[in-house]
């Protein structure tokens, strides 16, 4: 069940790209048992990015919760924790000690700013670690303020996506080598390599520092959202020049300013003139024309909409667990097939399941519980 089967992570609760990393392992098919704090509220089917692990609840600010999670660490291939730099240090359970138990642990951090440098101890959020790479302020209208992406550059795209990375690849050295090591995962750093290719277009003279002037960030007519007849939208995206051929022939336009496709001086007109044409119909009726097709055409779909999309339904993008609708695993393994591993849990309801499957007596588990650790 999935490529990850056998390999064993140990997650300390959190917030965000902390659990989605966790939740990137799970669906791979790793053994994720999360450690919450005794006493924590209780999961929900709808924590989608808490699926398919187990928890157990330690009070950490006893020896025997510490020691009952030092336990789990010997037993892991990797960990990861989300917390401020030093919190982990400060509860007995940093790298140090944890590789000491266990050389070849793979020890995963996400933080916003990285474990180093000046900003390291200052709180933040998604929009201000993107702000700080360039990326935020690329995105958004000409001449109006920055857009925030949602979560999802710094978040998701910049730190879970790369600290799951970065783990696999620590998992896949560690096995060779014998030797764990810490993945010190930032958000900044991970999103200013997400804008690695605009940099390049920056170094080159093809990009400029204004938004809404350049090929990808709806500078271009070609490459945009537009409204139609039924206050619907629809994405295009027809770069090259034989899509934007068949763009202009889906639309019926013979108007002979549009054949001047890179002429971007003459973009602001020819988008107003598109525009127009897009709003002569409805969504349905585009669909009808362009979907399918290499205009480089999609609907804008809304997330109630998307997952009865055919395409999403017949590559099975979504599946509903327990009730709730949600993104299925990506991606996908022709052999190692993976699959979701369960809704979220409750804090410690596997005190007693996972503590055994990962090398406790049930005598240990009942001494712990006595003295208050779980």
């Amino acid at each position: 069940m999935g490529p990850l089967k056998g390999v064993r992570i140990v997650e300390f609760a959190g917030i965000g790209p902390g659990p989605f990393t966790a939740m990137l392992l799970s669906d791979m098919g790793a053994d994720v048992v999360r450690i919450d704090r005794k006493g924590a509220r209780g999961g929900s089917k709808f924590d989608i990015t808490s699926r398919g692990r187990r928890s157990v609840a330690l009070d950490l600010k006893r020896p025997e919760g510490v020691e009952a999670a030092l336990r789990l660490i010997e037993k892991a291939d990797g960990l990861i924790e989300g917390f401020r730099p030093g919190v982990m240090e400060r509860l007995g359970l940093g790298p140090d000690v944890a590789l000491k138990r266990n050389p070849k642990l793979v020890f995963g951090r996400m933080t916003g700013w990285g474990q180093t440098g000046p900003l390291a101890n200052a709180a933040g959020h998604d929009i201000n670690y993107i702000a700080l790479t360039g990326a935020l302020h690329a995105i958004g209208r000409k001449g109006a303020r920055p857009v925030p992406p949602l979560n999802l550059v710094g978040d998701f795209g910049g730190g879970a996506l790369y600290l799951a990375f970065g783990m696999a690849c620590g998992l896949f050295e560690a096995r060779g080598s014998g030797k764990g090591q810490v993945v010190d995962a930032a958000m900044t750093d991970g999103a200013a390599s997400l804008m690695a290719m605009f940099y390049g277009f920056m170094g080159a003279g093809m990009w400029s520092d204004h938004k809404g002037e350049n090929l990808l960030d709806g500078g271009a007519h070609f490459y945009d959202t537009y409204e139609t007849s039924d206050g619907k939208w629809v994405a295009i995206g027809s770069i090259e020049p034989q899509f934007y051929a068949l763009l202009l022939e889906k639309t019926g336009i013979n108007d002979p300013a549009f054949q001047a496709q890179m002429d971007r001086k003459a973009w602001p007109d020819l988008k107003e003139k598109l525009a127009a044409i897009i709003k002569t119909k409805t969504r349905d009726e585009w669909d009808r024309i362009m979907q399918g097709t290499d205009v480089c055409y999609a609907p804008v779909l809304s997330l109630k909409e998307a997952p009865h999309h055919p395409h999403n339904r017949a590559r099975e993008t979504f599946v509903e667990i327990e009730g709730v609708v949600q993104p299925n695993v990506a991606p996908r393994f022709s052999r190692t097939v993976p699959r979701v591993q369960g809704a979220a849990p409750n804090a410690g309801a596997h005190n007693e399941s996972a503590l055994v499957d990962w090398g406790f007596s049930k005598d240990e588990v009942e001494a712990l519980r006595a003295a208050g650790g779980i």
